[in-house]
């Protein structure tokens, strides 16, 4: 998308749009380095079971600050990376930082890629790390990503597991709930879990012209912060919507809970939790 353009999203995505594009992606843009660490022992894995060769093509959806757009072009040293995400702000540092670090194959447009025209069979593997589970439409975005590639190309995701295997978003959740009864993310709506029912998965990837659809399961610690400071204040930026309605002695038991529950998280390592994902593949037919 050229500069100063408007940014075309579908109406289902709007939403979505509003806030990768407003404050979250803001606050995701000046923690890069926090966020990529905290995912750090899913990443590599990642990337190898997308087996990039020198020469591919790549298609990074929903790539955020660029760190799997930049890493998928040093692996494709004789081909490219093409980085596509809904937030302006991201998209811009993950252009600087592909130039400071000298990453020449790497590009980055802002758009939404469940209606983006990208040029047709055009690219050899599509790969998104945790970023595709929130298209408001999954058949229609992974139908436009499949005219994307080129026949038999490779689509490799990260989501999670269902939320009883992720510690990390179950006890987080707990904490900020005060007491409450708030309702479990969805996994029939856009959000985290919206791709963690494997038949889910076959479903949506099947009608959007996907084959030979696997998934891997794969537990690992995900990374808060150094200490439990470090970490509250990350989380709060995360999640701390969840203390929405709660009056002054609620939010004040919340906080309280939030950080018994990171020291008790807390190692030489840093405050780190469990956390549960699939690795997806699967071929254009």
């Amino acid at each position: 998308m050229a500069e100063g353009t408007t940014l075309i999203v579908d109406p289902s995505n709007a939403e979505q749009a509003r806030a990768w594009d407003g404050d979250e992606g803001t606050f995701w843009t000046e923690r890069a380095d926090h966020f990529d660490r905290s995912i750090a022992e899913h990443h590599e894995p990642f990337l190898a079971a997308a087996d990039i060769g020198s020469a591919d093509d790549v298609l990074d959806v929903g790539c955020g600050t660029g760190q799997t757009t930049r890493d998928a072009a040093r692996a494709a040293a004789a081909g490219s990376a093409l980085g596509v995400d809904l937030s302006s702000r991201m998209i811009d540092y993950a252009r600087l930082r592909a130039a400071e670090e000298g990453v020449g194959d790497a590009a980055f447009v802002h758009a939404d890629a469940q209606i983006h025209p990208f040029d047709p069979a055009s690219f050899d593997v599509a790969i998104s790390r945790t970023g595709a589970m929130f298209f408001g439409d999954l058949v229609a975005a992974f139908r436009n990503i499949s005219r994307a590639l080129r026949p038999h190309g490779r689509l490799t995701l990260l989501t999670w597991q269902p939320l009883p295997e992720n510690e990390w978003l179950r006890e987080l959740s707990s904490a900020f709930a005060a007491g409450r009864d708030l309702p479990a993310p969805s996994a029939d709506a856009p959000g985290p879990f919206s791709l963690s029912d494997p038949e889910r998965v076959r479903s949506v990837l099947g009608a959007a012209g996907f084959a030979d659809v696997e998934l891997q399961a794969s537990s690992r610690a995900m990374w808060f912060g150094t200490d439990v400071d470090d970490a509250t204040t990350f989380i709060l930026g995360v999640l701390g919507w969840m203390l929405q309605g709660l009056d002054d002695d609620g939010r004040a038991r919340a906080l309280e809970v939030l950080r018994d529950t990171l020291s008790a998280h807390e190692s030489a390592a840093g405050v780190t939790f469990g956390s549960a994902a699939w690795t997806i593949r699967a071929r254009r037919l």
